[in-house]
């Protein structure tokens, strides 16, 4: 497939050679989302909700809380903190990535210690280091205007002597990893026979990790005495032993179902051969300009192959997995916050804990093996009230493994074509013509150089100018996309084949036409669609003669074909097609042609 050029870049007058103009389907929901882009509240009535300001706050945390903008708390912050603040009952909280946890555990915690005793009064145990890290920042923003509160961060892959000695100076609340907080403890250098309030935060998390032993001894650490508050996405079996070995009558908050994905993520999956699984996630990069993901695959060797292959066609793309050096995850998570990565490549081990905001999309290059990670994938995006996609790339073989994570999760996915080349060059032109319109110009900055400017295009018209200039980003896709195929695999397609092996087999024709035409069988599916006016019909095995042809072709075509094929010509020769005998003269001629060839040997 190829494109003609540009007349302008009036958006109608964009076309293909073989005809086909933009789909206006795809022109107006492409519209619509820009749209929603810039005006999100417009998609959403906001509700009457319960302010910061009315639970009862002290006027430091309230001053910290206004810094940052927050006037309201999300549902699950409204649901925790009024019952922290008044009880010291154990809680056990559902909720997804994303939806304000920390502030929900965060700031009644706060609110309790004792700033003048130096003694650890808090320990918050969290499954990675990133998590970790995260967590303390939060901390200390929401505690800003409170002196003498100190608050200390241990985790593995760093300096266990410099965590020690901000341990000594006093730290009233301690942010740790499992396996770095057993360490100190074994080492009588994490003191816990004080703590008050031991939070488990991604509890689910932590337990698929294999942290359960070391959440075991630190809790057996703690004093019997203590409030016990758990965060968790999901529900599993392991995360209700936890609940019941270490807390009593534990007040349960839920907003959201358990083990559900989140509303505000749109599930949709591409289905196809699992060569192209590459193909696939180029075209959907190309046709999101602005996309901000994670890219989860099976295996750290993939991980490393995938952002390899990224990283050398051109995308802002680099890989997470265990090979890497603490420092090396360090600088790629440093880069993808600051959004100098697009795409961030990881395994759902090397993922957990990545606590990113603002993710438009979460691909799936691989279905994970255990379905409800899934559901932890998907939450890493449509956070914080803002829309999101999760993009399954899956084979046909795993549509089963598809239907197993909407039946656990309640999710929904819905079938959707992988973007064509048509559909990507339009977004990509939109997005570049957008990019120009935005453009900030200084103008004091670029005056010195426009008399050579304008010289060097005076001899262009407007047209032409707004032609190249477009062309220069822009034709990188159309050349790369000119020819490209269509890697869907067509489950109306599959459907049909599955019904014609349940209903019998195809049915063989006879066409009066073969190769003294210069028939081949490339012109003979050209002649079957052209009848049918589709390219969609089932079609077996062809055999072309020297007067005549055979093919096969599924029952219900074959009948729309008897009729549909009687106004057409071939080479100057009017067209005729019937039902074949059922035993095909093909097979005589194939035995006569057989035996002279023995006679000759």
């Amino acid at each position: 497939m190829a494109f003609t050029k540009f007349n302008s870049l009036s958006l109608p007058e964009i076309k293909w050679e073989v005809g086909h103009k933009v789909n206006r389907e795809f022109l107006t929901k492409h519209v619509q989302l820009q749209i929603q882009s810039v005006f999100p509240l417009f998609s959403k009535k906001t509700k009457n909700m319960t302010t910061f300001k009315q639970m009862g706050l002290t006027p430091e945390i309230l001053n910290a809380l206004n810094d940052l903008g927050f006037t309201n708390p999300t549902p699950i912050q409204e649901k925790s903190i009024p019952l922290l603040l008044q009880s010291d009952k154990d809680l056990m909280a559902l909720a997804q990535t994303g939806t304000g946890k920390t502030a929900a555990f965060g700031i009644p915690l706060i609110e309790k210690i004792e700033v003048n005793n130096k003694y650890t009064q808090a320990l918050i145990i969290a499954p990675t280091r990133e998590l970790a890290l995260q967590i303390t920042d939060d901390l200390k923003q929401f505690s800003k205007y409170i002196k003498g509160l100190n608050i200390v961060t241990v985790y593995g892959g760093s300096s266990i002597e410099n965590q020690i000695k901000q341990l000594k100076k006093g730290a009233q609340i301690v942010v740790a990893t499992p396996g770095r907080a057993k360490d100190l403890i074994n080492r009588r250098k994490l003191q816990l026979d004080m703590v008050k309030i031991v939070v488990l935060d991604e509890a689910d998390e932590m337990l698929t990790m294999g942290f359960k032993e070391d959440l075991d001894a630190i809790l057996q650490a703690t004093p019997k005495d203590k409030q016990v508050l758990l965060f968790s996405a999901t529900m599993s079996g392991e995360v209700e032993k936890i609940s019941k070995n270490y807390m009593q009558n534990a007040a349960k908050i839920s907003v959201a179902d358990i083990n559900k994905g989140a509303d505000t993520v749109e599930h949709i999956y591409y289905m196809v051969h699992a060569k192209d699984r590459y193909e696939v996630l180029k075209r959907i990069a190309d046709s999101n300009p602005d996309i901000y993901g994670i890219v989860f695959t099976r295996t750290r060797r993939e991980a490393k192959e995938v952002a390899s292959k990224l990283m050398h066609d051109s995308y802002n793309a680099d890989a997470l997995h265990g090979d890497l050096s603490q420092a090396q995850r360090d600088e790629v998570m440093k880069k993808f916050r600051k959004k100098q990565l697009q795409l961030l490549v990881a395994t759902d081990v090397a993922a957990r804990g990545i606590d990113v905001n603002d993710l438009t999309h979460v691909i799936n290059y691989n279905l994970p093996d255990q379905t409800e990670y899934y559901t932890h994938r998907s939450g890493r995006t449509g956070r914080a009230g803002k829309t999101g996609t999760s993009i399954a790339i899956i084979h046909s073989r795993e549509k089963g493994k598809l239907k197993e994570i909407e039946k656990k999760s309640g999710i929904k996915f819905r079938y959707q074509l992988v973007p064509n080349g048509e559909e990507i060059c339009l977004r990509q032109v939109l997005a570049l013509s957008n990019k120009i319109v935005n453009t900030q110009v200084d103008d004091a900055q670029i005056e010195p150089f426009l008399d050579d400017i304008y010289k060097k295009f005076e001899n262009l018209s407007r047209e032409d100018l707004i032609k190249r200039f477009v062309s220069t980003e822009f034709n990188r896709f159309l050349n790369y996309y000119k020819n490209s195929r269509d890697i869907n695999i067509n489950e109306e397609k599959r459907e049909r084949k599955r019904d014609r092996k349940r209903n019998g087999n195809l049915t063989r024709m006879f066409l009066n036409v073969g190769k003294k035409e210069k028939l081949t069988p490339l012109r003979l599916i050209g002649i079957i669609n052209n009848a049918l006016d589709s390219n969609n019909a089932e079609i077996g095995a062809i055999e072309i003669l020297k007067n005549f042809s055979f093919f096969e072709i599924e029952p219900q075509a074959a009948e729309k074909l008897l009729t549909a094929i009687k106004s057409q010509t071939f080479e100057g020769r009017k067209l005729s097609v019937e039902v074949a005998n059922a035993k095909p003269v093909i097979e005589k001629n194939r035995n006569k042609r057989q035996k002279k060839i023995r006679k000759r040997f």
